[in-house]
């Protein structure tokens, strides 16, 4: 199959605005402070996560990297950089979560080619931290035991949002 240049990143920045819209609906719906937005990329600048969440609320408080594969596993060494001061992409994103104080998450879309349909999940940045230099990359499996993002039609949605499930945080006594 022949891809035209630059097509692995449309479909990653098509992901990065899927996430975008997906957190901003759950604030919608939930009727929660928040916002959600993408940082534009740009060859001069450090962009140090794809997706930015602000809320006073600090368990919406996130940044969150998005990666979009194809296969059942993402590996460090193929599916992150390291920048030009040959500092690992995993260990640029957790030194921002750690002075921004933002909670981080990974996500990630498995594309399993036409006609089949796609996971995304969404991974806590520590458990990140506990694969990253203990194993090549983590499996479909593990990301499984995360927060899976559903599908409905072409948007993905936060489970939950009627069941109390949430991924982000436990709700509040004031959440429905």
């Amino acid at each position: 199959m022949f891809l035209r240049p630059g097509f692995k990143i449309y479909l990653m920045a098509n992901f990065e605005r899927e996430i975008t819209h997906c957190i901003n609906r759950f604030f919608t719906h939930r009727q929660i402070h928040g916002f959600a937005y993408r940082l534009k990329q740009s060859k001069f600048n450090t962009q140090y996560v794809d997706v930015l969440v602000d809320s006073l609320d600090p368990r919406y408080y996130l940044a969150i990297e998005c990666k979009s594969i194809s296969g059942k596993k993402i590996y460090f060494s193929q599916h992150f950089h390291f920048d030009k001061n040959n500092v690992h992409q995993i260990d640029a994103i957790s030194e921002f979560i750690r002075k921004t104080g933002r909670r981080g998450f990974l996500a990630v879309e498995f594309r399993f080619g036409a006609g089949r349909a796609k996971e995304a999940y969404l991974m806590p940045w520590d458990t990140v931290l506990g694969y990253y230099g203990n194993v090549p990359g983590i499996s479909l499996d593990d990301f499984r035991l995360c927060c899976a993002l559903d599908r409905s039609g072409e948007e993905y949605d936060l489970p939950g949002l009627d069941t109390n499930q949430y991924p982000l945080s436990p709700p509040t006594d004031g959440e429905v």
